[in-house]
This record gives C-alpha cells, structure tokens and sequence, in this order.
C-alpha cells in the first residue's frame, strides 16, 4: 500500500463486532459508545445489571447491542461470552478488557482478602477472555485485542500492591500475546488512563490539596474527561492501527514526563 490508499475508513468499523467487558459502566461504557459511533455492534458482559442507558446510546448510534449479566471470574464464563458473541452477532473482531476493581489499604493491611479479587477480575479474567477469542480470530486472520492498563503499569502501587501487580501483569500479557498472534494479523494493545473525572475519583478532586497536587503533575493542567479516551479506542480497534502491536498507548496529559 502507497500513502495514496489511506483512506479516512481505515477508522471505520462497520461490520465489526466487538466485546467490552463491564462496558455498561463507567469508562467501560465510554469505550462501547465510542466503538459504537465508529460503526461496530457490542456485545457487553457485566455483572452490574443494565438499565438500558447503553443500549439505548448504543442504539441511537446505529449499531447493535447484545447484553449479558456476567461474572467473568466464574469457571467456563470467558468461554460462554465469547460463544455467545458469535451466535448473536456472527463474529468477535474486537476485545476489550475493561472490567476491574481496585481495592485500597496499608501494606500491612493488605492481605489475600484484597488481593484474590483482584487478581481474579483484572489479570486471570483478562487472560481467559483473550484465550478464547484468539481462538476465534485465528482462523479468521485478525482481531483487535485492546487492555485497559494504567499508570500503575509503570508506577509502584501505594495503598494497592495487588492492582500494581495486575497491572503490570496486563501489560506483559498484551506484549506476550502481541508476539504469538501478530503473525495471524491480530493486533493486541494497552491503553493507559491517567487520571480522570469519574465518580471513583471524586473525593481526590474534592479535596483541594490532593486535587493541586495531581494537577501539579500534569502538564495539561487538567483532569482527564471519559472522550480523551474514546479516539484511542476506535484507533487501536480499527484498520489504521495495523501496524502498531505490543504497545501501550498513555492517555495522560503528560503526567509520566514529570
């Protein structure tokens, strides 16, 4: 291909199908909604229960939404989503692992009550659910697998050495599996938030100290709101990110310079 093909549909992403897990929620519904916008139909496990906001968002966009109430944890559930991906939809092309939680507490506090959990939804989860739809885009010869990493990826973990760890380890999972499935044509990427404007984030912008001082280490000197993110996700899930594999994409206003 010469720089005379590139067409603005590589951004396109009609006829994809994709998953995001908790998508129904959050920056999870953010990432579903943007890949809805750009074309593709979501199929959307969660274990909180949807009040149909999503889909109707979903909808207004003119894709397609398919819900199930989900734990992904359970034994045998990361193969049943995607199973029941491609019967409801016809394929999966996209997966992206948003579900996670994040549980706070001194390190001597923190024990395998705090750690199993997470473990369980933000690594083991991811793991599974990557499994079982590499082993549908193999033989289709492509895909797009997209984590939702974090700063934590390459920062310590103060209050939370379990979502450190995890986070850490999504990140060598997405560079292992980049370097088994780039030779089928599947892309597998990071994206990396910074710090944002949601509900979890509330009582830091609350506090004026700990709100100046995460803005004091942000060059953009501002909070991240959920549409910084949704470009990134439409890029890396379609037809443009071709090329780019094993990366973690860092939406942060420059907090990681500093």
């Amino acid at each position: 291909m010469n720089i005379q093909d590139f067409q603005m549909d590589f951004f396109s992403l009609k006829g994809k199908n994709a998953i995001v897990t908790g998508g129904n929620s959050g920056l999870g519904q953010a990432f579903s909604l943007a890949l809805a916008k750009a074309g593709a139909n979501l199929f959307i496990p969660s274990i909180v229960a949807d009040d149909g906001t999503t889909e109707r968002l979903i909808e207004e966009a003119g894709s397609k939404m398919v819900f199930m109430e989900a734990d992904i944890t359970k034994e045998g559930v990361p193969k049943q989503i995607i199973e029941n991906c491609v019967e409801a939809l016809g394929s999966v092309d996209i997966l992206v692992n948003c579900a996670g939680i994040c549980k706070l507490a001194e390190v001597q506090e923190f024990g395998r009550a705090q750690w199993d959990p997470m473990i369980q939804i933000n690594l083991t989860a991811a793991f599974e659910l990557s499994y079982e739809a590499a082993q549908k885009m193999i033989p289709q010869r492509s895909g797009k697998i997209i984590n939702i990493c974090s700063l934590f990826s390459f920062l310590g973990g103060q209050w939370s050495p379990a979502y450190a760890a995890t986070k850490h380890g999504i990140a060598g999972l997405t560079k292992a599996y980049c370097d088994e499935l780039a030779q089928y044509n599947i892309q597998v990427n990071g994206i990396a938030p910074g710090y944002y404007a949601t509900e979890i984030t509330t009582a830091t912008r609350s506090n004026p100290e700990t709100n100046q001082r995460v803005l004091d280490h942000i060059p953009a000197n501002r909070w991240g709101e959920t549409q910084d993110l949704m470009g990134t996700t439409v890029f890396l899930a379609s037809r443009a990110s071709d090329y780019v594999n094993g990366h973690l994409l860092v939406v942060d206003g420059g907090y990681l310079v500093r």
